[in-house]
């Protein structure tokens, strides 16, 4: 395998990962902006109060945003496979 192929696979890897990751990612931490906020101005202190707004954003986030990520994971899998005819 050339080091050209080689890096193009990792820096497509990388960027795969951010992009799969962060609508997950940036939901998450919008709701539990939102949830310290809340949490300031009416003076609630409880520490477990932050997970199941998280939670159940992170579900729905998985549920909303899992088709797209799963065909952007399988596209770029396909790519890398497509690329193992290349292989000298």
């Amino acid at each position: 395998m050339d080091i050209a192929i080689f890096s193009e696979v990792m820096k497509q890897a990388i960027i795969t990962i951010i992009l799969v990751s962060s609508p997950v990612l940036l939901i998450s931490m919008i709701v539990g902006l939102v949830v310290s906020i809340f949490q300031a101005t009416t003076s609630i202190q409880d520490q477990t109060l932050t997970f199941v707004p998280k939670i159940i954003a992170i579900f729905a986030a998985l549920i909303i945003f899992g088709p797209w990520m799963s065909d952007t994971l399988v596209d770029r899998a396909t790519w890398i496979f497509g690329l193992v005819s290349q292989v000298k």
